[in-house]
């Protein structure tokens, strides 16, 4: 996986000052003038004008009405681009998050979202100030991808009602019995839901080939809404279902209304707002417990997405973020983002790059597209409600193509090695028949595993011929020399001292150990060797540990090991080790004396 340094050009060294804020001190700090604002303007703009659609679609994917997706994108955005600390990144709801939060607002609507993602917010504060930020690069790249790509397959599918136009009341929480309503569902399919779909997704397909000025949503939501307003008005029965026809609210005076309301966001409990069936929920000890597991997953997903996206920013821009500073703003909009009725958000990777081709400078873009989005609610209510939501679907079903990236997916299954390839399929098959945290979950100990099984492998102990040592003076006959090779760990230390168990070669009485191929000693690889030596101790030789490295030397220190005049001896030095066991191969009274010493 690719990891980023987060070092940045005058400013505090990695771990260490105030991780609030980050990336927008170091932007002042380093000039920020007019030519600095033109640009996060026009930026900012460009990826309000994405966000904006997106934003509404994420949220009726999730299981909520459209409205809160642009409440997180305001309210979440804002105070990640001021808190956080990758300065192009921009924050809002992602794709990623609905196979784990369509689940949480089917059982416990929207006040349980919000509750489980102030949870979240919570964790990755914690996790910032942990310094727990460098730890994503330990994440497997074959378990991203294949969450990833399995993520991509359970959006898509999602989308296929809207998509048709299937008249399906509700769609199951398994992803089987889900596939297998919509096949039977297909029958109900309507013409003109899929007309829109189509157009709108062959508009955002098409678009970028012949205009980037634009933003592709745009233009094919545009098209979309035009295409369901003329089917509306020229066919008699031919009406696309819209944001409007779908989802209301509440007026001040108690009537209902069409759309999303014509208003920013506002100040409120988290737990005043709707449950699962329509009230406000109670707040208890045991929802708290019930949404942990939630609010760990999104904690963890969130904080692997906005730290990758943050990597590939920098990438695209020789900038370098502060993933710790990163994760404390993604929780405090996480943390904020509920107040308002937000929930869960994350750096989003394609808004991110929108933002670096669009010019954007600092954190001030991301802070101007949240800035558009409240304008536009403020403004733009109304017409919002107009766009179909076969328009939306065709968007994200766009968005599951990007993130399934089946072409890199299919290069990895080529080239990478099988235990690769298993981790990739097991993470993609479990996203899709469970959730991610158990394909996270398995996925990083099945990667584990196997990493170990293949480190272990490189582990052995070999009988070294002395022409291979080039030496002045040759050892004696009596000397036998074994070298060993690879890390002495739990998964490999029984397997490379196998071979030691027993020294049958008639006249030998000193054994020296080769130990500078070993980078680390483990407690198993410690009591392996500890066993070995006194086997061979006992069976009378010499045993002679050479040339030691750091950590294996501090951990033999740390356990007691000393030197026993006339059967053990221990040293760094392989030269000075070799000297010793020649003399007391040759029962030489002077043997040059070794010191357990460690740095």
């Amino acid at each position: 996986m690719e990891t980023s340094s987060v070092a940045a050009p005058g400013g505090p060294p990695p771990g260490r000052g105030n991780l609030l804020a980050t990336a927008l001190r170091r932007s002042l700090r380093q000039g920020y003038g007019a030519a600095e604002l033109r640009a996060d303007l026009g930026a900012g703009l460009v990826v309000g004008i994405v966000a904006l659609p997106l934003s509404m679609a994420l949220a009726i994917a999730s299981g909520v009405p459209p409205q809160y997706g642009l409440y997180t994108a305001i309210v979440a955005g804002l105070a990640i681009a001021l808190a956080g600390g990758s300065k192009v990144q921009v924050s809002g709801p992602t794709a990623a998050f609905v196979v784990i939060l369509a689940p949480i607002a089917a059982r416990h609507g929207l006040a349980g979202l919000c509750l489980a993602t102030l949870l979240a917010g919570g964790l990755l504060v914690a996790l910032g100030y942990a310094r727990l930020g460098r730890f994503i690069e330990f994440v497997p790249h074959p378990v991203t991808t294949g969450f990833t790509a399995g993520i991509a397959i359970v959006i898509g599918v999602l989308q296929l009602r809207d998509f048709l136009g299937l008249e399906v009341a509700e769609l199951p929480a398994e992803f089987v019995e889900r596939v297998e309503v919509i096949v039977r569902a297909l029958p109900t399919a309507r013409w003109q839901e899929l007309l829109v779909g189509v157009v709108t997704l062959g508009v955002l397909l098409g678009w970028p080939f012949l205009s980037r000025r634009v933003p592709a949503p745009l233009v094919a939501l545009g098209a979309g809404t035009g295409l369901a307003a003329l089917l509306a008005a020229w066919l008699p029965g031919a009406e696309v279902a819209t944001i409007a026809s779908r989802f209301s609210y509440l007026a001040a005076d108690g009537s209902t209304v069409a759309g999303i309301p014509q208003l920013p966001p506002l100040p409120v409990l988290p737990w005043h707002l709707p449950g699962a069936d329509g009230a406000p929920i109670t707040l208890t000890w045991e929802l708290l417990r019930e949404l942990v597991p939630s609010a760990f997953a999104i904690a963890m997903l969130g904080a692997i997405e906005s730290l990758l996206s943050a990597v590939v920013s920098d990438g695209m821009t020789g900038k370098t973020h502060d993933p710790d500073g990163e994760l404390v703003g993604q929780g405090i909009g996480n943390l904020l983002a509920p107040f308002f009725g937000g929930f869960a958000a994350t750096g989003a990777l394609a808004r991110t790059a929108t933002n670096v081709r669009a010019g954007a400078r600092s954190p001030i873009a991301a802070v101007i597209h949240a800035l558009f989005v409240l304008a536009a609610v403020v403004a733009l209510a109304p017409w919002l409600g107009l766009l179909p939501m076969a328009a939306l679907a065709a968007l994200l079903l766009q968005v599951a193509w990007r993130m399934a990236e089946a072409r890199h997916v299919v290069h990895v299954l080529r080239v990478a090695p099988r235990s690769d390839i298993l981790v990739l399929l097991s993470c993609l098959a479990l996203t899709v028949l469970f959730d991610m945290v158990v394909a996270v979950t398995v996925g990083i100990v099945l990667a584990s595993l196997l990493f170990m099984q293949r480190m272990a492998s490189e582990s052995r102990t070999e009988l070294v011929d002395q022409a291979e040592l080039d030496l002045e003076r040759p050892l004696p006959d009596s000397v036998v020399l074994y070298r060993i090779a690879g890390p002495l760990f739990f998964g490999a230390a029984n397997k490379a001292m196998t071979t030691l168990r027993t020294v049958a070669r008639k006249g030998v009485t000193v054994v020296v150990l080769d130990l500078r191929s070993v980078p680390v000693l483990d407690a198993t690889g410690l009591v392996a060797l500890e066993s070995t030596v006194s086997k061979l101790r006992h069976g009378g030789l010499v045993v002679v540990l050479a040339g030691i490295q750091g950590q294996p030397l501090r951990a033999l220190a740390k356990a007691g090991w000393r030197n026993v005049a006339g059967s053990l001896a221990i040293g760094r030095d392989f030269e000075r080790a070799l000297e010793t066991a020649r003399a007391y191969a040759e029962s030489d009274p002077d043997a040059p004396s070794l010191h357990l010493t460690h740095a």
